[in-house]
């Protein structure tokens, strides 16, 4: 495969960790453009100084002067700030990893999609909060979006393209996460360490918590619908314990083709860095006599109800899907704060929902610039999530 150059958002967490470890392991030949971290200034500097990279930025701006004293002696640039990461994500490489978490990625991301980037997508608000303007700006600046989430990443490999027409559904496997079995009595006193411990990821602590109450897969049935041009009502969820078959595509025929991998990140990351090819790296291999049997059930909705708020809010459309993500991110914060209750967190969303949509303030507006108005639908259900917040905090 011929040398490209590389941008990474969000360099320093663990799918963006995970990117540079595959890069390393399957011995691509790359030049690394830019990183970009949060706050981690440490471990940023590590990378920088392995890399090389034409310029490293840190979001906190406060931290600058640090992350410049310890690149000090290199070639390596240094910026600080929300807009050097969005201008960092412009410098138009071949290919952007995307894995800033959180509405901060949604930005950054549609930034490199006007540049004719390739885009790995690990993050997912930007698709729930501007799908098909990120998806139409990447196909009209001649690059493309290959997803990253392992589900994303199954469902993009056994979509046949000439049969399209012919999906029945599309059916995304859950972990279940850490409380499958649970009723919502015992999850009522679940702790922070309960939620972010997940049975078969390594992942960062928000989406550990996502995963944990199941809104992660109401996110990505969102973000389903809109790669795949898919209605709500032929995407579903089966709980699969094993986080082996990592989603589905049932035909019309009755035929249902399914990907298989054991959980690790840098699988659909190798996909999304040499698809249509195959990379070599020292992959885990699977060995399906070993782990003896795969179980499904169907997901409980009554006692994740998350998952039906997603499902609520793709169907309604509209800023629906921006402000339930912007409302999670809030209760997500606050429960890692310990200021709310585990079962707080949906609890919160709903009510920041139903008071934003009884105001019509989830109308979209046509004549709007799509990151403008994804961002004035964030900015005003982050505002009114924080008004409910108020009534909430100390129940936790």
């Amino acid at each position: 495969m011929a040398m490209r150059t590389v941008i990474i958002l969000g360099s320093t967490g663990s799918v963006g960790e995970s990117t540079l470890d595959l890069l390393e392991q399957a011995g691509a030949d790359v030049e690394i453009l830019a990183l970009t971290g949060g706050r981690n200034v440490a471990r940023l500097a590590e990378q920088a100084k392995k890399w090389q990279p034409r310029l490293v930025v840190i979001e906190d701006e406060s931290l600058l002067p640090e992350l410049q004293e310890r690149l000090n002696g290199s070639n390596v640039g240094a910026a600080a700030g929300t807009q050097a990461i969005i201008e960092a994500a412009a410098m138009g490489a071949d290919w952007v990893m995307s894995a800033i978490v959180g509405s901060a990625g949604l930005a950054p991301t549609l930034a490199a999609a006007r540049a004719g980037s390739t885009i790995a997508l690990a993050n997912k608000e930007s698709l729930i909060c501007a799908g098909p303007a990120l998806l139409a700006a990447a196909k009209q600046a001649g690059g493309g979006v290959i997803p990253v989430d392992s589900e994303h990443s199954a469902i993009f490999q056994v979509l046949q393209p000439d049969c399209r027409e012919r999906v029945a559904r599309l059916i995304l496997t859950a972990s279940g996460g850490p409380f499958r079995g649970w009723s919502r009595d015992a999850m009522a006193g679940v702790t922070v360490e309960q939620a972010v411990a997940h049975p078969n990821w390594n992942m960062g602590r928000k989406i550990s918590v996502d995963s944990a109450q199941m809104m992660n897969k109401g996110l990505e049935m969102i973000e389903a619908s809109y790669l795949f041009a898919m209605p709500p009502e032929r995407i579903d969820v089966l709980i699969h314990p094993q986080s082996i078959v990592h989603s589905m595509v049932e035909y019309a025929d009755g035929s249902t083709l399914a990907q298989l991998g054991e959980p690790d990140m840098r699988t659909p990351i190798a996909c999304a860095w040499s698809w249509p090819d195959r990379a070599p790296w020292p992959a885990p291999k699977l060995d399906l006599a070993a782990i003896g049997q795969l179980t499904f059930e169907a997901p409980d909705e009554e006692t994740f109800p998350a998952l039906k708020l997603a499902r609520n809010a793709l169907t309604a459309g509209g800023g629906a899907p921006a402000a339930m993500n912007a409302a999670n991110e809030v209760g997500v914060a606050a429960f890692l704060d310990r200021r709310i209750g585990f079962l707080d967190i949906a609890a919160l969303v709903a009510e920041t929902l139903d008071e934003l949509d009884g105001a019509g303030e989830l109308t979209h507006e046509s004549n709007a610039d799509p990151l403008e108005w994804a961002m004035a639908v964030d900015a005003s259900a982050r505002r009114a999530a924080a008004q409910v917040l108020s009534r909430f905090a100390g129940r936790g």
